[in-house]
C-alpha cells in the first residue's frame, strides 16, 4: 500500500479547507499541509453561495449588534463568547479577503457595499452582486497557490480516520479515479467537508454533500452536536430545490400569495421578507395549510416578486438570480413572477469543537458547516455562514498547526495496517458482494422521503418515531446493498454507496436529537411542544456513535451578556 506523510492534512476543499490550508503554512512555514477532497476545490459547493457574507464595516454598526442579532436569531442557543470572537474576527477575514483578490461589489465612495439581510438589524451583508461564493473561492484558491507545502489531491475520498491511543494519526483515502486506497499519515486531521443536505430529498445542496466529515468524527469518538436543527431557506425552485437567494429579498423582492398578498404582514409585520429564514418557512407553509398558495406539479408555492426592481437593479446586484430563473423556468424576473417554496438549505449542527475548532479526539479539527463551534444555535443568520468560514477556518488552521508542530512521531506500519484493513473492508463489503442485494439508489431515495416525511419544517413525535423506525430498517437493508458496477476506476456506484453509509448515520443522528428535544427553538418546531423550554432545553445535544445507534448527552450553552428573552421580531 501506498503512504504519503504531512504534517497536517485538510479534508474538503471548499472555504473552510482552503482558509485553514493557507493559515496553517502561514502559522509555520516549515510544515507540509495536505488538502485532500472528493471534487476538485473549485467544485467545492461554497461556490454556490450567492447573498454575500456578514461583518461589521460601516460606522452606524457595531461588534454588539452583530453578536445580539446573532445570538437572537440562533434563539439563544449559541455559544455567546464563540459569538464574540466571530464579530471581532469576522472584519479582518473581509477585508485581508478582498486583498486577496475577491471583487465586492463597491458602493459609488468606493467602499464595499453592503445589502440587508433576514434577521440582521442594519444592513451588514457584504456582497459580490449575487455570486458571493464563487468569487470568494476563486480568491481563496488562488492565494492557496502561493504556497508550495500545500499539496493538493484532488478527487480523493476520506474513509476512514486512523488513530493511534486515541489521538489522530491519519487516514484512510481512496483515489477515485483508480479506486486504490491509500494510506495518508497525519499529525492534525482538520475536517471540512461541509453540510448533509442531501439526506434530504428536496435542498439545495449540491451532491457532494453527504455528511461524510461528520461521520468520520463520529466514529472516531468526537460526539455531533445539536444536530436536530436543519435550516429551511423559503425561496428554493419548486422540482430542482436551486437558491434564489435571500438577497432577493434584500434588495427589496416581495413574497406574495395566490390573492396577491404579501401575506408576511399575518406573520411577521415589523421585519416582513427581511425575518430570519426559520419563521419565514414556517410563515410559508401556513399560507399552504390554509389553501393561499399556488398548486404546482411538484406541490405547493407561492410567488417571489421582483419586477418593481426594474432591469437595471436586477442586473446589477441580482444577475444570477435572473440567468437561474431563465435556465431552470424559462422565466424573466424582470417581467414575471418566480415560484418558490422553502427547502432544506443548511444544517446548525455538526462535529462538537470548541472555539479554535478543537474536537475532543487529540489532533482532530472541524470548520465551516461540518463543524458545530456552536455560534449559530438553533438557526443561522443568512450571510453568517461564509464568514464562519473564513474565522473557523483561520482558526482551526492555525491550532492545527501549532499541534503538529509538536506532536509526537507517527507510527507508520499502525497507520498502513489500518488503510489496509478499510481497503478489505471497502473491498468485502462492496466490490466482490455479489448475488441479489439492495440497490443504493433505492435506499437513498427512501431515506429523503422518510426525512422529508418526518423531519421537515413542523414535526411532531408520531411522525418522528416512524422516521427513527424506518430508518433503522434501512440501516439493516444498507447491509445487503450490491453494486452493478464493481470496477474500480472512476466507480460512482461506489462512491454512492459509502455517501449513502454517511446519509444513513447523519440522519438517525437528526431524527434522534429531534424526537428528544420536546420543545420549539428556532428551526426545530414540535406542534406537540409548541413552546420554547429555557428550563429543560437551554442545552446543546450531544449524540455518540454506537453499534445500536445514537446515544444522546448534553451540555450547557455558553452565556455571557445576552440572558434569553422571548424572540420577537
Amino acid at each position: 500500500m501506498e503512504v504519503h506523510a504531512h504534517d497536517v492534512l485538510i479534508i474538503g476543499g471548499g472555504a473552510a479547507g482552503l482558509r485553514a490550508a493557507i493559515a496553517a503554512v502561514q502559522t509555520d512555514p516549515k510544515l507540509s499541509v495536505a488538502l485532500i477532497s472528493k471534487v476538485y476545490p473549485m467544485r467545492s459547493h461554497t461556490v454556490s453561495a450567492e447573498g454575500g457574507a456578514a461583518a461589521v464595516l460601516r460606522e452606524y454598526d457595531s461588534l454588539d449588534s452583530h453578536a445580539y442579532d446573532t445570538i437572537k436569531g440562533s434563539d439563544f442557543l449559541a455559544d455567546q463568547d464563540a459569538v464574540e470572537q466571530f464579530v471581532a474576527e469576522a472584519p479582518h477575514e473581509m477585508i485581508q479577503l478582498e486583498h486577496w483578490g475577491c471583487p465586492f461589489s463597491r458602493d459609488p465612495d468606493g467602499r464595499i457595499a453592503v445589502r440587508a439581510f433576514g434577521g440582521m438589524s442594519v444592513k451588514r451583508t457584504l456582497y459580490a452582486s449575487d455570486k458571493i461564493g464563487f468569487h470568494m473561492l476563486h480568491a481563496l484558491f488562488q492565494t492557496s497557490l502561493k504556497f508550495s507545502s500545500i499539496q493538493r489531491y484532488d478527487e480523493w475520498f476520506v474513509t476512514k480516520l486512523i488513530l493511534d491511543d486515541g489521538r489522530v494519526a491519519g487516514v484512510a483515502v481512496m483515489e477515485v479515479r483508480s479506486g486504490v486506497v491509500h494510506a495518508v499519515m497525519g499529525k492534525a486531521v482538520i475536517l471540512a467537508t461541509g453540510g448533509a443536505g442531501r439526506i434530504f430529498a428536496f435542498t439545495t445542496n449540491g451532491f457532494i454533500k453527504t455528511g461524510d466529515g461528520m461521520v468520520l468524527a463520529y466514529h472516531a469518538g468526537a460526539p455531533l452536536k445539536d444536530m436536530e436543527f436543519v435550516q429551511y431557506h423559503p425561496t428554493g425552485l419548486p422540482g430542482t430545490g436551486i437558491l434564489m437567494t435571500e438577497a432577493s429579498r434584500g434588495e427589496g423582492g416581495y413574497l406574495i400569495n395566490k390573492d396577491g398578498e404579501r401575506f408576511l404582514q399575518r406573520y411577521i409585520p415589523n421585519r416582513m421578507e427581511m425575518g430570519p429564514r426559520d419563521i419565514l418557512s414556517r410563515a410559508m407553509m401556513k399560507e399552504f395549510e390554509a389553501g393561499r398558495a399556488f398548486e404546482g406539479p411538484y406541490g405547493q408555492y407561492v410567488h417571489l416578486d421582483l419586477r418593481h426592481l426594474g432591469e437595471e437593479t436586477i442586473n446589477k446586484k441580482l444577475p444570477f438570480v435572473r440567468e437561474l430563473s431563465r435556465k431552470y423556468l424559462g422565466i424573466d424576473p424582470v417581467y414575471e413572477l418566480i415560484p418558490v417554496r422553502p427547502v432544506v438549505h443548511y444544517m446548525m449542527g455538526g462535529v462538537h469543537t470548541d472555539a479554535h475548532g478543537r474536537t475532543p479526539v487529540p489532533g482532530l479539527y472541524a470548520a465551516g458547516e461540518c463543524a458545530c463551534v456552536s455560534m449559530n444555535g438553533a438557526n443561522r443568520l443568512g450571510s453568517n455562514s461564509l464568514t464562519e468560514c473564513m474565522v473557523f477556518g483561520a482558526r482551526a488552521g492555525q491550532e492545527a498547526a501549532r499541534h503538529a508542530a509538536t506532536a509526537p512521531a507517527l507510527n507508520r506500519s499502525l497507520v498502513e495496517a489500518q488503510a489496509a484493513d478499510e481497503a478489505r473492508r471497502i473491498d468485502e463489503t462492496f466490490i466482490k458482494r455479489t448475488g441479489d442485494g439492495e440497490r443504493v439508489a433505492a435506499i437513498r431515495t427512501e431515506l429523503q422521503q422518510t426525512m422529508e416525511k418526518g423531519c421537515g419544517v413542523y414535526r411532531e413525535e408520531r411522525r418522528i418515531n416512524e422516521c427513527v423506525g424506518a430508518l433503522a430498517k434501512l440501516r439493516e437493508r444498507f447491509a445487503r446493498v450490491r453494486l452493478d458496477d464493481r470496477h474500480l476506476t472512476f466507480n460512482t456506484d461506489l462512491t454512492g454507496a459509502l455517501e449513502l453509509e454517511c446519509m444513513i448515520e447523519v440522519a438517525q443522528a437528526v431524527a434522534q436529537g429531534a424526537l428528544a428535544r420536546q420543545e420549539s427553538r428556532g428551526s426545530h418546531t414540535r406542534i406537540d411542544f409548541p413552546d420554547r423550554d429555557d428550563e429543560k432545553f437551554l442545552k446543546h445535544t450531544l449524540t455518540y456513535h454506537s453499534p445500536g445507534g445514537p446515544k444522546l448527552d448534553y451540555a450547557p450553552v455558553t452565556i455571557t451578556r445576552w440572558k434569553p428573552e422571548e424572540r420577537k421580531y
